[in-house]
């Protein structure tokens, strides 16, 4: 009896003793442990406010743009350069203004944009099997991997005068510019992912019975997916400067007027207002399919891996 008593005073001894000094049982630091890794696994999703929103992403740009305008406008007031080099922001507003009048402006607009997007969804389908079989086949990547790289470093340009006479002036030869621009950057933009996917998941995959188009369709390209989306957008982006190139440089009838043929028009025409109204509106364009299309995609691919901190 006397033992049991003190063998439980000892016991209530070393408990006040581990609750003095701050050390815990077993059981207590393994719960520990396992709650500090939940933290780390959970991934703080903040919803942006609107005005949040309005602060951070629509009125920096709007800023910067009447920035730009007010330095321009101070740089015609005086007189740096004579006009007819840079004219005033009033008569760009005008040539504007006037096409808009005369019904040509979302016609010239529609012609480069459908021929830029048609062009750009057939390098898809090219560059994405291209980028599969390049990355997974060690002999064709040894052969193609160089000519890809090389390229997609060569100026779209260079391709306009070599399709011009082999395929005329027509829009096949514009398709032709724009593959050759787009399928190098979103095939190397796939490469480039699928080298980043970490092995285990390819050996998790065979275990699995995944081999093959399963394996290329379950594991690689989702796992994939953040380098294959930036090849996305580097690939409009040759799509859209190749589009441009050709229009600029290839002048027929036949091809209807988009915005590089309309900015080489008002050139000849020694029309600057035109001009600047010309590379104003192949910026904007540009810049918009990227934001309504491509940065949404971006964001809900890095959200869904955890990558993103707020909902945007």
């Amino acid at each position: 009896m006397e033992k049991s008593t003190a063998k439980s005073a000892e016991n209530s001894t070393e408990k006040s003793t581990e609750k003095s000094t701050g050390k815990a049982g077993p059981g207590q630091d393994l719960a520990g442990l396992e709650a500090g890794l939940d933290a780390l696994d959970a991934v703080q999703i903040k919803r942006v406010s609107p005005v949040e929103v309005l602060v951070q992403k629509v009125l920096p740009p709007i800023v910067a743009v009447a920035f730009v305008l007010a330095l321009w406008k101070v740089l015609v007031v005086a007189k740096v350069t004579p006009d007819y080099k840079l004219p005033d922001p009033g008569l760009v507003w005008d040539s504007l203004r006037q096409l808009w009048l005369q019904g040509e402006l979302l016609d010239i607009i529609w012609t480069s944009v459908s021929r830029g997007l048609f062009g750009f969804l057939i390098a898809l389908a090219i560059a994405t099997p291209l980028g599969l079989v390049v990355a997974r086949v060690k002999f064709i990547r040894a052969g193609l991997g160089p000519i890809l790289s090389g390229l997609q470093s060569l100026p779209s340009v260079a391709w306009v005068p070599p399709a011009v006479i082999w395929l005329g002036l027509n829009d096949q030869m514009m398709y032709t510019v724009i593959l050759l621009g787009a399928v190098p950057s979103i095939a190397n933009g796939l490469v480039a992912g699928i080298d980043q996917v970490p092995p285990l998941f390819l050996r998790a995959g065979r275990t699995l019975g995944a081999r093959g188009l399963v394996s290329a369709r379950h594991i690689l390209l989702p796992a994939a997916l953040p380098g294959y989306v930036a090849g996305l957008k580097q690939g409009w982006a040759f799509s859209w400067r190749s589009l441009m190139a050709a229009e600029i440089i290839a002048k027929s009838p036949d091809l209807g007027l988009g915005l590089g043929q309309y900015l080489e028009n008002q050139r000849n025409n020694s029309d600057m207002a035109g001009v600047l109204l010309g590379i104003l509106l192949i910026l904007v364009v540009g810049i918009a399919i990227e934001l309504l299309i491509f940065a949404p995609i971006e964001r809900r691919v890095l959200r869904s891996r955890g990558l993103l901190a707020s909902a945007r």
